[in-house]
């Protein structure tokens, strides 16, 4: 038996539990730290899968350096050809499905830090609450001014729309996933058709999500800064871009929250205004300010950020964010979704056939996050 015969046959042995799917395009920014919290993980056997979805920069020779210094742990495949009407997202990660081995599979993006023992970790959680799908929402990573002030009205308003704990009872009609984050079992994949069933979703993330929920299977969902954290946007014009992607697929009715948000925001400056401009005197109109101020800032502590950036978003963020709903509404209507060099229709997740969904089925069929890809 020659030396590579031997080298294959150890590893068909060590089977892999889980096999983890990456799909990339454009990441050399974040792909070198994500592949190095991988790589380090204690606890389970694994497998990383890299699809390299047809990036410009230096995303494969990232992803190379990383297959060369652990051939045993990680493989660098091409997304080849997008079949017409897919995504690329969802084209990528069916390429590394194919490829993998593991009984469970754990899609992530590029973008993600995995902490010391969180792959182990999750599968244990996902077997002890007996979960087909286990989806974490990251600890998010806020740098640049507009991530500070945006981030947490966003994640505010989705944690107000869609409580994982409903998420996660299966009597709740609700459905929603994290494509940052999506541990699921392999059997339960297949059964349902895995990406190619939802093959031309923007949100892939929910979509997939809401089959393996309407198919009976449990999921589980929960805010997890104990296992990974990320860092979606690094700049103005990727987080304006990425909003615009996903807001009115993450929101039923993103014109009136926009009118909301911004009537919300606007009351404790109108406090203001009236007092100045007509010199209104009474220590009720400083309480409406303080108020209405401290309402703002209160609406934003289910974001699971700290109190400097909650006030940035009740300042700077919540006009923003009513802007961005807007952009996002408009760029669907016209179909002219734009996104990492491609064009995205409006594609809103639909009930695969055979199955009739409520109305409270149709709005909770959104995204929690949304995807960073």
């Amino acid at each position: 038996m020659t030396a590579s015969e031997t080298v294959r046959r150890e590893r068909e042995k060590a089977q892999p539990v889980v096999s983890v799917i990456i799909p990339a395009r454009n990441e050399e920014a974040s792909l070198a730290a994500c592949l190095e919290s991988l790589t380090s993980q204690p606890g389970v056997a694994f497998e990383v899968i890299v699809v390299d979805d047809h990036s410009t920069d230096r995303t494969s020779e990232v992803a190379e350096s990383f297959a060369r210094a652990y051939p045993d742990r990680v493989r660098v495949i091409e997304a080849g050809p997008l079949p017409a009407g897919w995504t690329g997202k969802n084209n990528a990660i069916v390429i590394g499905v194919r490829e993998a081995r593991g009984e469970w599979l754990l899609f992530t993006d590029a973008d993600t830090v995995h902490l010391p023992g969180s792959p182990a970790r999750a599968v244990a959680e996902a077997q002890e609450h007996r979960v087909d799908l286990l989806s974490y929402s990251p600890e998010q990573i806020a740098v640049t001014f507009w991530e500070m002030a945006v981030l947490p009205v966003v994640f505010a308003e989705l944690a107000r729309q869609y409580p994982p704990s409903k998420v996660s009872d299966p009597d709740s009609p609700d459905a929603a996933a994290n494509g940052q984050y999506m541990l699921i079992k392999r059997e339960a994949y297949d059964a349902v058709g895995g990406h190619a069933a939802i093959a031309g979703e923007i949100l892939e993330d929910v979509a997939l999500a809401r089959v393996m929920k309407l198919s009976g299977r449990k999921i589980r969902f929960r805010y997890a800064q104990d296992a990974v954290r990320t860092r979606m946007y690094r700049n103005f014009r990727q987080l304006r871009d990425g909003w615009t992607k996903n807001l009115a697929l993450l929101f039923p009715h993103p014109g009136w929250l926009a009118g909301k948000a911004l009537f919300l925001w606007s009351v404790p400056w109108a406090t203001i205004v009236t007092e100045s401009v007509f010199s209104a005197q009474g220590r009720w109109w400083s309480s409406i300010y303080v108020c209405s101020f401290l309402f703002l800032e209160w609406r934003l502590r289910r974001a699971n950020f700290p109190v400097s950036m909650r006030l940035l978003g009740a300042i700077f963020g919540m006009p923003m964010f009513a802007y961005l709903l807007l952009r996002s509404k408009r760029a669907h209507s016209k179909g002219e979704v734009l996104w990492k060099g491609r064009t995205y229709s409006d594609r809103r997740s639909r009930v695969p056939q055979g199955h009739r969904a409520s109305s409270s089925q149709a709005n909770a069929s959104k995204s929690f996050l949304g995807t960073g890809y």
